[in-house]
């Protein structure tokens, strides 16, 4: 992780301990550890954030439950282990969907009571591989959560501009990242290098992306800075080119533009150092740095497009945006032989959308709030993914 990623980090963390008292936050105040019956889980860099405010509001609403819901973040203060709940051996903090899903597929338990599972359940940004059934790989069910989309940013006019045209084809974008494509002028930009950059190998948006562009694994002048380059932040320096691209979630970029405190990237002071105000996301802070996001062929990531320069309530995905770079994101859960393959303990919370077993996220006015304050389309249109091809996607349900 970069210095910069770093300094985010521990910043992030100062505003979860500060925005509340109340014992529900995502990454536990210091001194506080979820409880053997709470629901635990660990968050994706693309949803993490959105997971973070699920567990808050829930908190809020069921202050009394004997289960509370928590999630970790993908990134935290040094040192890197986690303590998911009381009994449970530390860990590495996952960073990414793969990482996510990997740590649940682990099934640690407690050492005392083997009937509790340390993480009960995990965010991903990308669909099971290979377009397989949603409960078909390794004992995992995918419950579809939310809608993004995901295109290519660079760096913007306010802070020096790029030398990358303004729109890029499909076959131009898998040119770059194949390396065949090296100066802006071969694909109708102004003459200058391509710096072409990917998050690091656990990240969803980098599996996704490639996936998008129909590649197995990028080009050799591709660089992920070491495997040190975190997904949806446009901070780090090496992005700070006229010759930079790098793939971005549209949910996640709407957030930070629109909906997030900004970062204060010089030092971690302030108490907290990102704060936000009253009409601001809970969570997260304004990451986007340096880069815009720009469209792919022609088609436009976001409506109004382009995007304002100043604050916009209205601001969302485009749901015509190229269908290739259309995804779900998800909660990942172990398979059950239950009508919905949710464990029945998972029910009350992630339940399957309509019917007697509706769970909070997919019921509450309030979690579906929480869904477009964080930048994602709600669940309910018919229209097809890239990544699920006739999809009917609904909340909590594995699609068929």
């Amino acid at each position: 992780m970069s210095i910069v990623s770093r300094l985010l980090a521990g910043c992030a963390t100062l505003a979860l301990i500060a925005a509340s008292a109340n014992q529900v936050l995502a990454d536990p105040p210091k001194g506080v550890t979820p409880r053997s019956g709470d629901v635990v889980g660990v968050g994706s860099g693309t949803v993490g954030y959105l997971l973070d405010q699920f567990s808050f509001d829930y908190g809020k609403a069921h202050q009394h439950a004997a289960s509370l819901l928590y999630s970790w973040d993908a990134t935290g203060p040094a040192g890197g282990l986690i303590t998911t709940k009381a009994s449970c051996l530390a860990i590495s903090r996952p960073d990414g969907s793969l990482a996510d899903i990997a740590t649940l597929m682990a099934d640690a338990t407690q050492p005392s009571d083997h009937r509790v599972h340390c993480v009960d359940y995990a965010g991903s940004s990308i669909a099971p591989a290979g377009r397989r059934p949603p409960c078909a790989v390794s004992r995992i069910c995918y419950l579809p959560l939310a809608r993004d989309a995901v295109t290519w940013a660079s760096r913007a006019a306010a802070n020096g501009g790029t030398d990358a045209p303004a729109s890029l084809s499909l076959s131009q974008l898998k040119g770059i990242y194949l390396c065949k494509f090296t100066n802006w002028a071969e694909v109708g930009g102004r003459p200058g290098p391509i710096k072409a950059f990917l998050p690091q190998t656990s990240s969803g948006t980098r599996v996704f992306w490639l996936a998008a562009l129909g590649l197995a694994k990028p080009g050799k002048c591709v660089s992920d800075e070491g495997n040190a380059l975190q997904g949806n932040q446009g901070i780090n320096p090496v992005l700070d080119s006229p010759g930079a691209i790098f793939p971005y979630s549209v949910a996640d970029y709407l957030a930070q533009v629109f909906r997030d405190a900004r970062c204060i990237l010089s030092s971690c002071t302030g108490n907290p150092a990102c704060e936000p105000t009253a009409s601001q996301n809970l969570y997260g802070c304004d990451e986007h740095g340096v880069l815009a996001i720009r469209e792919i062929g022609g088609s436009e990531p976001t409506l109004p497009w382009p995007l304002p320069k100043s604050s916009c309530t209205s601001c969302r995905i485009n749901p015509r945006f190229i269908r290739a770079f259309q995804r779900l994101v998800y909660l990942a859960v172990r398979r059950a032989r239950t009508p919905g393959h949710i464990p029945a303990y998972l029910e009350p919370f992630f339940g399957t959308a309509g019917g007697k077993k509706s769970g909070w996220l997919c019921s509450s006015p309030r979690a579906k709030a929480d869904i477009v304050a964080y930048g994602f389309l709600a669940l309910g249109s018919s229209m097809a993914l890239g990544d699920i091809p006739n999809a009917h996607p609904q909340c909590g349900t594995p699609y068929h």
